[in-house]
This record gives structure tokens, C-alpha cells and sequence, in this order.
């Protein structure tokens, strides 16, 4: 299935039932488009099965209470709706796009307490996030945004608003050539990716940015899971841009980059070494277990 993503045959799960695609449909006061009050989840079916699948949903669920709404699916009939949208479409390996959001109602202005909330879920075939660069080695941009404090935004939602920077730095990294950029936190720390964590490796040892202001993702913590069992010593810590210089080895993760080595940041360069090759291997042993 190609093309551009409101024509495509197949169904889409939405507010209780299955529809065509083209019919998935909200209207242009829908409250999500104008406050992004939105919060989704990005999911993988391998062989089919959705891995950590119900981890996805019972975030889903944390993400909307910390926009303040509720959504109105339990965790296990998002469960069986995404079964239904797997089955639905013919599908065994596939992208799984959950999505909640405040919808068109009665409010039309910041407050929204009287719109429903409403939840969508589709699924499409998608390949490796970062093309060729998973094999290779992505290279990646330094973005002038920063991640922003706690303080300012609920940091650990999956929120549609949180991406709103993301767009703009991988726009800007893909006009550079790049694959994708790397932010740095409100005070300076290095962070992510604009969809996918980082990690990096100094003398047999992997250090990777404290998740203190952004999503500590499901894919990050697996991985860490499996240094740790290979008895490989991780150091969770703020890392500042200047340690960029002596790191050997980089890679990204998430659900949709999976783990993909990094090549280049900026001005510096990376191998794609023995440890990013195994992790890799390993993360898709698991995730096609």
C-alpha cells in the first residue's frame, strides 16, 4: 500500500468501529488541529504481533491524563482494536498508529471540557525509518531548538505539541543531507533525536542522556534491559556537546527507527562498531522472537 496517506484502501479503526480509510475523517474544528491536544503512540507488529503492545496502550492512556483528558477505550479494548486493524488490513508486519485527541464539540477556544475525547487507530506497512542509513550509519544535524523544561510542558506525554520542534530540526537536517537532528536540553545537556533516543559507547562502556525532559521511550529501556543482561555497564547521566568528540560508536532508538547506528553528528564521527552491530542484531531477534 503507497500513497499519499488520506487515499488508501484498507480500514482504520475509529471510536468503536472499523471504517474505509477514506472515511476516517474529523472536522477542521476538531479541537486537537487548533490546541494540539492530541497524544498517540507509534507501534511495530512484527510477525504479528505488537511488541510491548499493551506497555503502548497503558502509556497512551498516561499520555491523555497528562493533557488532562480521559480516554474513553480501557486498555484492553485498545488491545483488541488494534488486533481488529491488524486483521482488518492483512497485515502481520506493520506500523500501528494509535491516536487520541480532543474532538469538535461544543467548546471552540483553550478549554475544551465539553468535546468528546476521541481515539483512532491504523495501521500501514512502513520499512526501516531511516532508509539505508540503518546499515550504513545515520548522519544527523544539531538542531537550534532545544528540549524544554518540566516546568514549561508535561515533558513525559507522547503530546502531539512536543513534535511541533521535531518537524521543523528534521526538515531543516534533511536540507543539510542529513538523516535526522539531535536536540540538546534547556540547559545545555545533550538529548534526542527528533523521534529516537541516543546512546553512545567510550571503552566497552554506554552512556546515554537521564530522560529527566523527555520520553524515556519503550525502545530505549529494552535496549538498556539488554546491555545489562550482556553484563555491559550503563551510565544514565547528562552528557555535555563537548563529549561528542570522544565517543566511538553512536544509535539511535525507537519504535519506528528500531536501533540504527549514527555515523556522524555535526562535526563528529562515529564507527559503526562491534556492541551498535550486536545491539541491533539482537533488538530484532527479540522483536521477531
Amino acid at each position: 500500500m503507497a500513497g499519499a496517506y488520506d487515499d488508501r484502501d484498507g480500514k482504520i479503526w475509529m471510536d468503536g468501529q472499523l471504517v474505509d480509510w477514506r472515511a476516517a475523517n474529523v472536522h477542521v474544528l476538531t479541537h486537537g488541529l487548533h490546541y494540539a491536544s492530541s497524544v498517540f503512540e507509534g507501534e511495530r507488529a512484527y510477525n504479528g504481533k505488537i511488541f510491548l503492545s499493551r506497555k503502548h496502550s497503558e502509556r497512551l492512556h498516561f499520555s491523555a491524563g497528562e493533557l488532562d483528558f480521559e480516554i474513553p477505550y480501557s486498555v484492553d479494548e485498545i488491545e483488541k482494536a488494534k488486533a481488529e486493524v491488524l486483521a482488518a488490513n492483512g497485515f502481520t508486519d506493520a506500523y500501528v498508529r494509535a491516536v487520541a485527541w480532543r474532538g469538535a464539540g461544543e467548546d471552540m477556544g483553550v478549554a475544551a471540557k465539553k468535546n468528546p475525547v476521541r481515539l483512532a487507530i491504523a495501521a500501514w506497512e512502513w520499512g526501516s525509518y531511516y532508509g539505508d542509513a540503518k546499515m550504513k550509519g545515520a548522519k544527523l544535524d544539531i538542531s537550534k531548538w532545544k528540549r524544554p523544561s518540566p516546568e514549561t510542558i508535561p515533558v513525559h506525554a507522547k503530546a502531539a505539541g512536543l513534535y511541533m520542534i521535531c518537524t521543523t530540526s528534521k526538515h531543516a537536517a534533511e536540507a543539510k543531507g542529513c538523516s535526522d537532528a539531535l536536540f540538546m536540553d534547556y540547559r545545555g545537556y545533550v538529548a534526542e533525536a527528533t523521534g529516537a533516543n541516543i546512546f553512545f559507547v567510550k571503552d566497552g562502556e554506554v552512556h546515554t542522556p537521564l530522560p529527566d525532559c523527555f520520553l524515556n521511550g519503550l525502545t530505549r529501556q529494552t535496549v538498556i534491559g539488554m546491555l545489562e543482561e550482556r553484563g555491559v555497564k550503563v551510565h544514565e547521566r547528562h552528557i555535555m556537546p563537548e563529549e561528542l568528540e570522544g565517543f566511538e560508536q553512536c544509535w539511535l532508538t525507537g519504535t519506528a527507527a528500531e536501533v540504527t547506528p549514527v555515523g556522524q553528528i555535526g562535526d563528529y564521527h562515529f564507527e559503526v562498531g562491534a556492541l551498535t552491530r550486536d545491539i541491533a542484531q539482537s533488538y530484532e531477534d527479540l522483536v521477531r522472537a
